[in-house]
């Protein structure tokens, strides 16, 4: 898998994983795909960011997840 987008430099945002060497961390671009679910709306507001970030950044945030189930509870309200 090859993800030259994300980049890594312990001397920007603290060492998080970013977009392409940008102030703009992986976090923050899933954060903003699902805060922004119409892509043109996330594009004007945020046109520094390309369709390969975020695609980069949801593979790189689905392949840095463990393969688990969670057990939710679920509590119905009267």
């Amino acid at each position: 898998m090859k993800l030259e987008r994300i980049t890594v430099n312990p001397n920007r945002m603290n060492g998080q994983p970013t977009i392409r060497d940008l102030r703009l961390t992986v976090r923050r671009v899933v954060e903003l795909v699902a805060l922004y679910p119409d892509r043109m709306e996330l594009r004007r507001e945020f046109p520094e960011i390309e369709d390969e970030d975020i695609r980069q950044a949801l593979t790189f945030a689905a392949a840095s997840l463990d393969d688990q189930v969670v057990d939710f509870v679920y509590e119905a309200t009267a």
